[in-house]
């Protein structure tokens, strides 16, 4: 997945712009025929010319929530690598993890 992300934004440069909707939270995929139900309460909306810091903000935020779906969530991640992603994108220079939350 890093290295299809690295091939896009270097296809694209930038003229891209990423958006995560944090939003029915299920631990399954959204390409899942069969998903299972959202485990987690909405969270929010993020946008971010860095695609690699918007999902480590997403992961964060997950982290950080008091929600009580939030364990079985973060065992999914954490079962299958899923901050993996995210480390490998951010090696191959696809952008980084820092961040600021601006809120509006």
């Amino acid at each position: 997945m890093a290295d299809a992300a690295s091939a896009v934004t270097a296809c694209f440069g930038d003229n891209m712009v990423f958006v995560n909707v944090m939003k029915n939270m299920s631990v399954d995929c959204d390409c899942c025929a069969v998903a299972e139900d959202p485990c987690m309460a909405d969270i929010g909306i993020l946008a971010s010319l860095d695609p690699v810091a918007i999902d480590q903000a997403c992961l964060d935020l997950v982290y950080a929530s008091d929600d009580p779906g939030r364990s079985h969530f973060i065992e999914r991640v954490e079962s299958r690598n899923g901050a993996l992603t995210i480390e490998a994108s951010a090696a191959l220079g696809v952008g980084g993890k820092g961040y600021e939350l601006i809120e509006i």
